[in-house]
């Protein structure tokens, strides 16, 4: 089986953000179906109407949010990486809270540090799900008999017409 790898960095922020936007506009039309279902008047062609007006209307604002939200936390992520030289789970979480940080400047200091913090926690929540689920897999398929050595090989008794063991 094919590991998986990740797209080199300057395609990985354009795939994180189409990536994100997808899941934001799907996920967005869901919801917004089911609530433009609820608050549109009775009768099934109503209901129907309000259901579509809700899904063309914030579906795509949400996955342009996503969008932002994937793309942003992208770049910072490929930054990092080339910064540091390695990747590693410190990247996503200190991405995730740096993304919270910038995305929420515009309401102040306080705002900046909240976010900061819920969007480092709910990364390294997300990695150390990761790699327990990892952990976990690969303690489910080992990767064969482990031999602590050699076995000692059989003596050897006198050959006899027709026995070849001794070209093996």
């Amino acid at each position: 089986m094919e590991e998986y790898a990740r797209e080199p960095c300057p395609w990985r922020i354009v795939d994180d953000c189409g990536g994100a936007f997808t899941m934001g506009a799907i996920g967005g039309g869901i919801f917004q179906a089911v609530k433009g279902f609820r608050n549109s008047p009775s009768g099934m062609n109503h209901r129907m109407r309000g259901s579509m007006t809700a899904i063309k209307t914030r579906a795509p604002q949400l996955g342009g949010s996503f969008a932002v939200w994937g793309g942003l936390f992208s770049m910072i992520d490929c930054g990092l990486v080339k910064v540091r030289g390695k990747e590693d789970p410190w990247n996503s979480i200190t991405s995730g809270a740096m993304t919270g940080a910038i995305l929420a400047a515009r309401n102040g200091a306080v705002a900046m540090v909240g976010s900061a913090a819920m969007g480092g926690i709910l990364l390294a929540l997300i990695e150390g799900a990761g790699i327990l689920l990892t952990r976990f897999a690969s303690s489910q398929f080992p990767t064969g008999p482990q031999f602590a050595e050699e076995p000692a090989p059989a003596p050897m008794s006198a050959p006899t017409f027709g026995d070849y063991g001794q070209y093996q």
